[in-house]
C-alpha cells in the first residue's frame, strides 16, 4: 500500500507540477515582471506620463525559471502524496478512483487549497500593500484545513447536520476575515494584480484538475499491475 501510494504521487505530481510550471511560466510570469517593474521604480503609477502596459520585460533567466520549475514540481508532488493517500482511505470505504473521478479530487484539492483561501487573501504581486506574514499564514493554514474538512463532510457526511457544519467551515474564516493591510495604496497598478490573481486562479486549476485525474489513473494503474503480479 505504501508503495502504491508513493509511486502513484511521484508520477502524478511530477506530471502535473511540469504542465503547470510551463502553463505559470507563459500567462503567469510576463504579469509578475511586469509588477515588478512598478515595485522596482522602473515604472511609476499614475505618472506625468501615460505609461503603456506593453513594456520590454526581462528575458528568460535560466536560474530563476529553472528554480521556479523545480519548486513547482516539489509542491505538486507534496499536494499529490496527501491526495493518494486520502484517495486510499476513500477506496477503503467502497468509493471509486480512477482517472475521471479523480478530476473532482482535483478540483476538490483546488478548492480547499487555493479558491477558499484566496476569496479573501488573493495571490499577491510584488509590491501591494499587505498584512504581517505571519497573521496571513495562520489565517491560510486555517482556511484551508477548514476547506478540505466542509469538503470531505460534503463528499462522504451524510445528513443535514454534516453539511451544516461543512457551511459553517466554509464560511467560518470569511467572516472572520483575512488580515488586512494598514493601507492599500501601493506602486502596482490594481488592473496587473487583479490580472496576476486571475491568472494564478486559472492555472492553479488547471494543475490541480491535472493533478488529480493523473493521481486516480495512476492509483488505479498500480491496482491492476498489482493483481497482476504472481504472488
Amino acid at each position: 500500500m505504501f508503495s502504491r501510494i508513493v509511486t502513484s504521487a511521484l508520477f502524478a505530481g511530477a506530471g502535473a507540477g511540469l504542465i503547470a510550471a510551463l502553463l505559470q511560466l507563459v500567462f503567469v510570469q510576463p504579469v509578475l515582471l511586469h509588477a515588478e517593474l512598478y515595485e522596482s521604480g522602473a515604472l511609476v503609477h499614475f505618472g506625468a506620463a501615460p505609461v503603456s502596459a506593453q513594456q520590454p520585460l526581462p528575458g528568460l533567466d535560466p536560474m530563476r525559471d529553472g528554480l521556479s520549475i523545480l519548486f513547482t514540481l516539489f509542491t505538486y508532488t507534496g499536494f499529490a502524496l496527501v491526495m493518494v493517500a486520502v484517495m486510499s482511505l476513500a477506496e477503503a470505504q467502497g468509493r471509486p478512483v480512477n482517472g475521471r473521478a479523480g478530476i473532482l479530487w482535483g478540483l476538490a484539492g483546488f478548492i480547499a487549497v487555493i479558491f477558499a483561501p484566496g476569496l479573501s487573501l488573493p495571490p499577491e504581486v510584488p509590491g501591494v500593500a499587505a498584512a504581517d506574514v505571519l497573521p496571513r499564514q495562520i489565517w491560510w493554514v486555517s482556511t484551508v484545513i477548514a476547506a478540505a474538512v466542509a469538503l470531505w463532510l460534503i463528499a462522504f457526511g451524510r445528513g443535514w447536520t454534516a453539511w451544516s457544519v461543512a457551511a459553517l467551515l466554509l464560511l467560518a474564516s470569511h467572516l472572520i476575515g483575512a488580515p488586512e493591510p494598514d493601507s492599500f495604496a501601493g506602486p502596482v497598478p490594481p488592473e496587473i494584480a487583479g490580472q496576476f490573481a486571475a491568472r494564478a486562479f486559472g492555472v492553479a486549476m488547471a494543475g490541480w484538475a491535472i493533478l488529480g485525474s493523473l493521481a486516480g489513473y495512476l492509483w488505479q494503474r498500480e491496482e491492476v499491475v498489482g493483481k497482476r503480479q504472481p504472488v
